[in-house]
């Protein structure tokens, strides 16, 4: 016991006191000398997840493998530890690497089989872990991570963006966040943020105007003026007359956003809405899809000193929330067909089995084939919030 202890310890602390750059060596090594790993990898899930991609420096390489149709896929999509057989009488292991319910990618590791693998499983599950938040902590000094997620360069809009989101999925014992934005290498005006206390869950979806950098740059401006005023303690309705301000102060109505905004209370399920704008949320209840209206209020932006008000929404143990911008429910087929509420509450109850985190990437590839071959004029985004409650 003493031992197996103590090469965890020795684990923990070779990815705790290693450079930002080189936690993939510190792992490895570590592997190596306490676990007699043959080999370690570590792949990242890129920005659009399809694909998990090595994290590599030249002129080491790997190829990257699909998250669709690999065993490093399946680790990534089930968030458990997958093993399957290796040349020589050896296995691999492929374990989850994530944070809080934020998927980062995949750590694969061979390993001896039989006995040995077995008993040193559950620790390799908590470094992957452990490696995950170093990673969260390292992305602060070092692109290499961010880097490796890329198949393709991102456009400038694009990494304003990325930067600007929390992450893209968290849980809780109370819920599960999942959440998604197409194209996902040229995004620019829609985003999602989310904060959360012992208490709350405070849940942003936005429905950004215009194209490129101007879209990013309104869209940055409204997302910091509400965390700017949530992190003061101020009301929702507050917070959203606080970022109509700056948002009308720049641009005098000029540009102006919508946004949805939730205050929810863990406990009880009672949450507080502003629904200032256009995106749209669906719910899963009991086997039936609904859309759920609120009150319409002004978009961010649009006049001087808006007024906004609250009210109250239930949500209950068991639903599953699906929130979406114009870029879905507004989407055209090639015969000029918009997407629209029937088409959405499909792909919903289509979904309806797998995890909040792998619903919007499904929804958003059931949106593509409705599109068909020609580009997406507009970017897309989806919220997947399934809430268990107290």
């Amino acid at each position: 016991m003493v031992s197996i202890v103590n090469r965890f310890v020795a684990a923990e602390r070779a990815v705790r006191t290693a450079a930002p750059h080189e936690l993939l060596d510190a792992v490895r090594r570590v592997l190596v000398e306490q676990y007699a790993a043959e080999s370690v990898e570590l792949l990242m899930a890129d920005y659009g997840l399809t694909m998990l991609q090595p994290v590599s420096v030249l002129p080491h390489t790997l190829e990257p493998v699909s998250v669709h149709n690999s065993s490093e896929g399946r680790a990534f999509g089930a968030q458990e530890p997958f093993m399957e057989s290796a040349p020589g009488g050896l296995v691999r292991a492929h374990l989850p690497v994530s944070v809080r319910g934020d998927r980062l990618g995949v750590l694969s590791v061979v390993l001896p089989g039989g006995d040995h693998v077995r008993g040193c499983l559950e620790e390799l599950a908590e470094i992957a872990e452990v490696l995950a938040h170093a990673v969260i902590v390292a992305e602060r000094e070092t692109d290499l991570y961010m880097q490796a997620r890329r198949t393709n360069r991102l456009t400038l809009a694009a990494e304003m963006q990325w930067q600007l989101l929390p992450g893209r999925s968290c849980a809780r014992r109370e819920y599960e966040l999942g959440a998604q934005l197409e194209p996902a290498y040229a995004i620019f005006g829609d985003n999602f943020d989310w904060s959360v206390t012992a208490d709350r869950l405070l849940l942003y979806v936005t429905n950004g105007m215009g194209e490129g950098i101007e879209a990013s740059l309104l869209t940055n401006l409204a997302v910091n003026a509400l965390r700017n005023a949530r992190r003061a303690g101020i009301p929702l309705a507050d917070q959203a007359a606080l970022a109509d301000q700056a948002v009308y102060a720049q641009y005098q109505g000029r540009q102006y956003l919508s946004v949805l905004m939730f205050d929810f209370d863990l406990a009880t399920g009672r949450a507080l809405v502003v629904d200032a704008g256009s995106p749209q949320m669906l719910r899963l209840r009991g086997g039936t899809v609904e859309r759920i209206d609120f009150e319409a209020q002004l978009p961010l932006g649009m006049f001087e000193e808006t007024d906004y008000r609250t009210q109250d929404f239930q949500v209950e143990p068991g639903d599953r929330l699906v929130f979406v911008s114009d870029g879905v429910y507004a989407v055209a087929s090639p015969k000029g067909e918009a997407y629209g509420d029937a088409a959405l509450a499909r792909a919903i109850h289509a979904t309806r089995l797998l995890p909040a985190a792998e619903v919007p990437r499904a929804i958003l590839r059931e949106l593509t084939g409705h599109r068909g071959q020609q580009a997406p004029d507009d970017d897309a985004l989806v919220v997947c919030l399934d809430w268990r409650g107290r």
